[in-house]
């Protein structure tokens, strides 16, 4: 397999399974996998690496395959061994790029793909290649369209430094904060996804470097897509050229980026449609099981978002208390928080419940609800203030905080059953 030094492919070479693996997927068509290893001066780690991956996917993965060593402008002899060893070893390519850039390398190999699967992993195998097929699995029997390894996830078992460690939960808990991700590492070098959606999603990438992870991974999850998680085995490469500085600086703006790319909804892609699991037909009655963990799920998130607008309203009322008389303030305290927890619920709560359930929708069947918490809350405090006419503000904003919460309970209620019930046919 060779390639053009702009990093265009000119012919492709796939290594087939070995014929009992092939046997057990002849009823079906086998998806092809191409794993890229983008390299930048690694003349010494690239020979290892390289046969020590093809050895186990000769021995172990069930799938036509092929390697592509993608370099990324290279100043020493990196290019030259992975040109030796693509003649060497079957299935094994080389694509040269004249710019730097991880992101660079991954965008132009994988757009320019003609496997059903790409893959990525450093070129240091710091995650253990056990975790391999279950990365890909996921993927060739369509349950998802993205799969990551994860060094965060129960079950995975990191070495690394103190100071790696604290960055790298930094950066990812401040993903999960700034964006509501879901997934728990964005940029453990371990990953894969189908063609057919990632290519909508290059459309849409800038980052050349190390933020093309993320990047990514965000706009996958922005345009519902599915992201399989494999917790992994990994351990920290001493040798890493990574400028830690300079990429956290270089991350804070793409996240920044990002949010602003969501925030004007440039960040939607026309991505492949999914064909509806039976599970979630709106027919479709769940199993016990997920029922209850769906219900255990929706209370949790319900009761920690109702915790924070309790609070968020009794604080607004507080202060709006001292220019305004109680129903006034009341009033424009809970609309406020009424529309920021309509909206927190719609996004977090409710959304596997009822996906389909828009913004307008959710808002405007959440006004009923609104109606009755101000007459329930500000009747509360006006029996209140008549009982104890002398009593103080901090005691009034108790009382509206009581009622508020047996408003919530009947709110939850509400919204469940009927705002974000699935739509039936």
């Amino acid at each position: 397999m060779t390639y053009t030094s702009s990093g265009l492919r000119t012919g492709r070479r796939f290594v087939s399974p070995s014929p009992a693996d092939a046997s057990d997927a002849a009823a079906t068509r086998t998806p092809t996998v191409e794993i890229v290893i983008p390299v930048y001066n690694e003349e010494r780690a690239l020979p290892g690496c390289i046969r020590t991956l093809h050895a186990r996917l000769c021995d172990e993965l069930p799938y036509p395959w092929q390697i592509t060593v993608a370099d990324n402008a290279s100043v020493d002899g990196t290019l030259t061994v992975a040109q030796e060893l693509a003649q060497e070893l079957p299935g094994v390519g080389v694509v040269h790029m004249d710019r730097k850039g991880r992101g660079l390398a991954l965008r132009t190999v994988w757009g320019a793909s003609d496997a059903d699967i790409v893959v990525y992993m450093d070129v240091d195998l710091s995650t253990g290649l056990d975790g391999l097929l279950p990365l890909i699995a996921p993927l060739a029997s369509g349950h998802s369209d993205l799969a990551i390894g994860s060094r965060l996830a129960p079950g995975a078992r990191t070495v690394r430094g103190p100071r790696r460690e604290f960055i790298s939960r930094c950066y990812n808990g401040l993903i999960r904060l700034t964006h509501g991700a879901r997934f728990t590492d964005a940029q453990c070098g371990f990953k894969a996804a189908r063609t057919e959606v990632l290519r909508p999603l290059l459309t849409k990438t800038r980052d050349d470097a190390w933020f093309f992870d993320t990047e990514l991974l965000l706009l996958a999850e922005h345009n519902g897509l599915r992201i399989h998680e494999v917790p992994v085995d990994w351990v920290e490469d001493v040798d890493t050229r990574v400028d830690v500085v300079g990429t956290a600086g270089d991350d804070l703006k793409g996240l920044w980026r990002m949010a602003r790319l969501k925030a004007s909804g440039a960040a939607r892609i026309p991505v492949p449609s999914r064909p509806e699991p039976a599970a979630e037909h709106p027919d479709a009655v769940l199993a016990p099981d997920a029922a209850r963990a769906q219900l255990a799920w929706q209370i949790g998130c319900f009761v920690a978002i109702g915790i924070a607008s309790t609070a968020g309203q009794a604080l607004l009322y507080w202060l709006l208390r001292g220019w305004w008389q109680p129903a006034l303030a009341n009033f424009a305290s809970l609309l406020v928080l009424t529309l920021l927890n309509t909206e927190a619920n719609r996004r977090l709560t409710f959304r596997y419940a009822a996906p389909d359930v828009g913004a307008r929708r959710a808002h405007l069947s959440a006004g009923a609800l609104f109606v009755l918490g101000y007459l329930v809350t500000s009747g509360a405090v006006l029996l209140f203030r008549d009982a104890e006419p002398d009593a103080s503000t901090a005691a009034e904003t108790l009382v509206l905080a009581i009622s508020s919460v047996l408003v919530t309970g009947v709110r939850f209620l509400v919204l469940r059953l009927a705002v974000f019930r699935r739509r039936t046919s």
